[in-house]
């Protein structure tokens, strides 16, 4: 049995996990998954969130023992946590995630891609401090391949996600090395190309990367077949 916490992208909160977390307590796991700071049922204003807010909210929910699922965006405030306080969690697991690489931003990390798959389906606010995601983009960015009541029940949730954290350069050492990390890639992904999350998976080693055949919403699209995944992982972990 592992403990398994569950952290969210861009626009999205604990929420997104609703199909997998049954899915991994039928085989026997502890799972919990938190809201960022001003997703879901977080109060924190947009104006309000850092990276480093981010990673204290991770933090507060890991034990030594606790393995960290980060989806997309949330590759980078896992990543940040195990900078931060290595030796509070047991690995990260980087879901169809950014790894970060030092001294990068994911903004610019993102501009790196081979290519660009979000640019004209999101909008900034006003105020320049956040952005969403354009709705008549929803369905094929994230969940083309999901369950017909999967749209309306994200589109009812999805909310801005702040600019400010995903701007933020991280600085990585000899901390972030020593969590043993792994990779689950996702094949028909078109919000981060498959064949850049192959090259971000490398910071894991061979036998800890994983694919699985869905959008960029595996935990929606082929919930079980993910919780089959992430307790291979647990077991192989050293």
């Amino acid at each position: 049995m592992a403990d398994l916490l569950l952290v969210h992208g861009s626009c999205h909160g604990a929420w997104c996990w609703r199909d997998l977390i049954p899915a991994l307590e039928a085989l026997g796991h502890e799972v919990r998954a938190i809201d960022l700071p001003s997703h879901g049922s977080d109060p924190t204003p947009v104006a309000d969130v850092t990276l480093d807010s981010c990673r204290d909210t991770i933090l507060d929910a890991t034990s030594p023992n606790t393995i960290i699922v980060g989806h997309s965006w949330g590759g980078y405030p896992i990543s940040a946590a195990a900078e931060a306080e290595p030796d509070t969690m047991r690995a990260l697991v980087y879901l169809a995630a950014y790894v970060p690489q030092d001294g990068l931003s994911m903004v610019e990390m993102r501009k790196r891609s081979p290519r660009q798959t979000i640019h004209d389906a999101v909008e900034k606010s006003t105020d320049g401090l956040s952005y969403t995601v354009v709705p008549s983009k929803v369905h094929d960015l994230f969940y083309h391949d999901c369950p017909p009541e999967t749209v309306p029940f994200a589109f009812a949730r999805l909310c801005p996600q702040a600019i400010a954290p995903q701007d933020t350069p991280l600085r990585l050492t000899g901390n972030f090395d020593r969590v043993p990390k792994a990779y689950i890639r996702t094949t028909d992904d078109r919000t981060i190309p498959t064949e850049y999350q192959e090259q971000m998976s490398r910071s894991a080693p061979a036998t800890m990367r994983h694919t699985i055949d869905t959008s960029h919403s595996p935990f929606f699209a082929q919930p079980q077949k993910l919780a089959e995944l992430l307790d291979k992982i647990a077991k192989d972990l050293p």
